[in-house]
């Protein structure tokens, strides 16, 4: 490992603390280096606060003296535009940085290597793409919708060795409490939830985060077609009523770029088999997250119910597919290989 990785996954570490908390920003994180030793850190903790590297200049104080030679890692490019906050490239500069190492590209073509330019114009030395795939994956969902207008699309579902998910007669539930869990926080982790109507009509659903600290509640998205939904639906009467969102009559497509329009980075589909397979057949998931009971059920409901593939040739590939036990249930959860 080299010293400028050694840095980076030093960098990155601060960037993980904010991983959920920083939206509708990416989770950065920096350190500033001396004499080859981290002498100071920072972290972006959310919209409108400093950025990561402001952080760690800030945190450096009376440690730099005249004539030292710093360097500053960053997991991101350094922003070079003003928005909620003044430029970092303003910033590194004023505070005398020899070199900026970073990670990732900001995804965003109008600001892509802009940065770089800057900086080296005002004498510093840049180096970039140290560890940038770890960098970028920090921000996977932040970098779709920055390029896309798109959030980021998890499936979710929980369901029997015949992929079934609606439950078999007297159970409630197809999963253990642990998968359960497992699903909650998940759930805590994205931006919104989505469901279809007849989901909201058959099950009437929370959709909320329960049994974890969490504010605000992600919102909970319902597309439909007819618009037609109790009056008395939970989603619409209880205390989080207001981060429901309905979405009427349009595409899937439609409804995920609307929700992109809010803000909302990252979606969890989570049904029901109609709207999962709408998503599939539609190319619109990014990633795939399903809880497998030891049951068979039989039933109509398929956990995918839609058009389909025609050939086995055809068919949707996960990449990165990771299986985890809660108790007699199986978690796969894998990324969609893309075409």
């Amino acid at each position: 490992m080299t010293d400028d990785e050694k840095f980076m996954r030093a960098a990155l570490a601060e960037a993980r603390k904010g991983v959920g908390k920083t939206a509708p920003n990416p989770a950065v994180g920096a350190v500033v280096v001396k004499n080859g030793r981290i002498v100071a850190r920072g972290w972006h903790r959310a919209a409108g606060q400093p950025h990561a590297e402001i952080q760690a200049l800030k945190a450096l104080g009376h440690r730099k003296a005249p004539g030292d030679a710093l360097s500053l890692y960053v997991t991101l490019e350094p922003c070079s535009t003003h928005g909620r906050t003044p430029p970092c490239t303003e910033a590194i500069v004023k505070a005398g940085i020899a070199r900026v190492v970073y990670g990732a590209t900001d995804p965003n073509p109008r600001h892509a290597g802009k940065a770089q330019k800057i900086l080296r114009a005002a004498g510093l030395s840049v180096t970039d793409g140290v560890l940038a795939r770890e960098c970028a994956a920090v921000n996977t969902a932040w970098n779709k919708w920055i390029a896309t207008g798109l959030p980021w699309v998890i499936a979710k579902a929980a369901l029997t060795l015949d992929g079934r998910i609606a439950s078999p007669p007297g159970r409630r539930w197809i999963t253990t409490a642990a998968s359960r869990r497992d699903a909650m926080k998940l759930r805590a982790q994205v931006q919104a939830v989505l469901v279809g109507g007849e989901t909201v009509r058959t099950d009437d659903p929370r959709l909320t985060v329960r049994g974890l600290r969490l504010k605000p509640q992600p919102l909970r998205a319902v597309w439909t077609k007819s618009g037609k939904l109790p009056r008395d639906a939970k989603i619409l009467c209880d205390e989080h009523k207001d981060r429901t969102v309905i979405l009427k009559n349009i595409s899937l497509r439609s409804a995920l770029r609307e929700l992109g329009r809010l803000s909302v980075q990252s979606v969890l589909i989570e049904g029901g088999g109609r709207t999962l397979g709408e998503a599939f057949d539609g190319g619109l998931v990014d990633e795939v997250c399903f809880y497998l009971a030891p049951l068979l059920s039989g039933g109509p409901t398929a956990a995918t119910g839609a058009r389909g593939v025609g050939s086995n040739r055809a068919a949707i590939q996960l990449s990165e597919a990771a299986y985890i036990r809660f108790g007699d249930d199986v978690r796969l959860r894998g990324l969609v290989v893309k075409s």
